[in-house]
């Protein structure tokens, strides 16, 4: 479809590049990919309500076991596959495409996927061969539990295999971002939920029956969302091959590209062993943190990881050719479009914890006790939203100049910050809670740093419309917050009626209704102080249509 970022043969003197893509801007690409990370996110819902009803959290070994599982794979997946190779790999390939063509593109596409794919098989491997003496690394607080620690190596087993599948579908994802193909890109993720939700309500067991299942489905859903993407690659027209690896010039570059990010990512990922070696000392310390993540990461799936894949590619080919004016109106609408819908949903979490995470999850398995400790983690992990969704908009101001390094540093400033905090206040008697607080904290250092970089560089600063928007933007936010605390305060009043009429489902209904009612307001807030007009909204529909003819 052509509703992506515009790639241009740069001059006369280089090969003939592809034809040029039509572009609807970054509004119009994120556009499509939230709107596809919606449906995955709310397929992701359901999978999860499925998981907390049956695998519960404090009960029994299954659902830490399971969390661990599944958190395995998708560390090494952040560093290599999502994070590092894909920062490197997707201005390359742009770079590629736009100056020397198809042909040349597909091919360092084809070396690419090789190297990936080979190398994590082999860590793949490795991993679960070791993995008894990984699970004593990783879950200390599992040595006194033996029936935890033991179905926690088989289950990590299980889902390893699902690293180099999507290994290979980030890689491929990574050429239909470059070349403007969005769809598959937000979609093939709905394939995990939905196997895994069907896997769930069909296998129906006791704890550790349902948790195999949960295994089961991540691997079976890896192999088809890498297998979505070759379609779509090969559906788009990209000439990508399976072929032994080669490390030829090209792979080379994007290798030393990536190695700094890796290390960054990397160093993001210890916050993660170090949280989750904390939580494994609490029985269902795992799955809270786990459970308020997953609904923190909302906001983060469909607004900082949608602007920031539609970003880079549009940032990228603007710095190649020196177009500052597309950098600068990209950057300032990234940032105020991410925030616009970031800041309520912070204030959300942040005025309604325990009545977000009971309405979704309590129920089955999930008890009222794993609700209200989910809740205290949710509520620490609310006010570093803004921060997570920041860092992914304003890193690819890094990676568009090929700057890895920086980015680098400052996540591995973050760890530090993240890891003493974290330690800090999780024996000060926070517990799980102070994990989540640490990882908020550090986040906001790094995006600070790297919002004060590009400043200091005179790379990107906010023009005056921007800030000013991002101003009362802060103050809608915060009148709503206002009025969801209120709601979390009077919530049994919210739920009586509606438990009269109804025998189940009263607390659901109320959320939805709250929730329903907090969106409506909040988009009332943005015209009342002028956070959004009427005429702008017609001007950005105006240029939209431009640009998409």
């Amino acid at each position: 479809m052509s509703l992506e970022p515009e790639i241009r043969a740069s001059a006369s003197t280089n090969p003939p590049g592809p034809p040029p893509v039509k572009s609807g801007g970054v509004l119009r690409s994120s556009a499509i990919f939230s709107g596809l990370t919606l449906v995955s996110r709310l397929a992701g819902f359901a999978r999860d309500i499925a998981v907390t009803a049956f695998l519960g959290a404090s009960a029994g070994p299954a659902a830490d076991a399971y969390n661990t599982a599944l958190s395995f794979p998708n560390l090494f997946r952040r560093i290599f596959a999502e994070g590092a190779f894909a920062a490197a790999f997707v201005p390359a390939y742009a770079r590629t495409l736009q100056q020397k063509g198809e042909a040349e593109a597909d091919r360092v596409a084809t070396d690419a996927l090789a190297m990936v794919a080979v190398v994590t098989l082999i860590l793949t491997i490795v991993a679960q061969l070791a993995m008894p003496w990984l699970m004593m690394a990783i879950n200390i607080g599992f040595l006194d539990d033996p029936d935890r620690f033991r179905l926690a190596v088989i289950l990590t087993q299980i889902t390893m295999p699902y690293l180099p599948c999507m290994a290979i579908a980030a890689l491929l994802s990574g050429v239909l971002n470059a070349r403007g193909r969005f769809i598959v890109s937000g979609a093939y993720p709905i394939a995990m939920n939905l196997i895994m939700l069907a896997a769930l309500l069909i296998w129906r067991g006791d704890q550790v029956q349902a948790a195999y299942a949960a295994a089961w489905s991540v691997l079976v859903s890896g192999v088809a969302q890498a297998g979505l993407c070759w379609w779509a690659v090969r559906k788009a027209g990209a000439n990508v091959r399976l072929a032994l690896p080669r490390l030829t010039p090209a792979v080379k570059a994007i290798i030393i590209t990536a190695i700094p990010a890796a290390i960054g990512n990397s160093a993001t990922q210890i916050n993660v062993f170090i949280s989750g070696n904390l939580a494994s000392f609490v029985d269902g310390g795992r799955t809270w943190l786990a459970t308020a993540d997953r609904l923190y990461q909302l906001p983060l799936g469909l607004i900082g990881v949608a602007i920031g894949i539609a970003l880079l590619p549009k940032l990228s080919s603007a710095v190649a050719s020196g177009d500052r004016a597309q950098e600068q109106a990209s950057m300032d609408e990234a940032v105020v479009l991410s925030m616009a819908l970031t800041l309520p949903a912070a204030a959300a979490i942040m005025a309604m914890p325990l009545f977000l995470i009971d309405g979704l999850f309590t129920r089955g398995e999930f008890l009222a006790f794993d609700a209200v400790n989910t809740a205290r983690a949710l509520l620490q992990f609310g006010w570093g939203v803004p921060a997570f969704v920041l860092i992914r908009v304003l890193a690819p101001g890094f990676f568009a100049r090929q700057d890895t390094r920086t980015p680098m540093t400052f996540a591995l400033i973050s760890v530090a910050v993240n890891a003493v905090l974290a330690i800090a206040l999780f024996n000060l008697g926070m517990g799980v809670s102070g994990i989540a607080a640490a990882t908020s904290a550090a986040a906001w250092v790094n995006a600070g740093l790297l919002g004060l970089t590009l400043w200091r560089r005179g790379e990107y600063r906010p023009g005056g419309s921007a800030l000013s928007r991002l101003v009362r933007i802060l103050i809608a936010s915060a009148a709503l917050g206002g009025l969801l605390v209120g709601a979390q305060l009077m919530r049994p009043m919210i739920e009586a009626p509606i438990a009269g009429l109804t025998d189940h489902g009263a607390k659901e209904i109320a959320l939805v209704l709250t929730t329903g009612v907090g969106g409506l307001v909040y988009l009332i807030l943005l015209f009342v102080t002028r956070a959004v007009t009427v005429g702008e909204i017609k001007g950005l529909l105006r240029r939209e249509r431009r640009a998409g003819a």
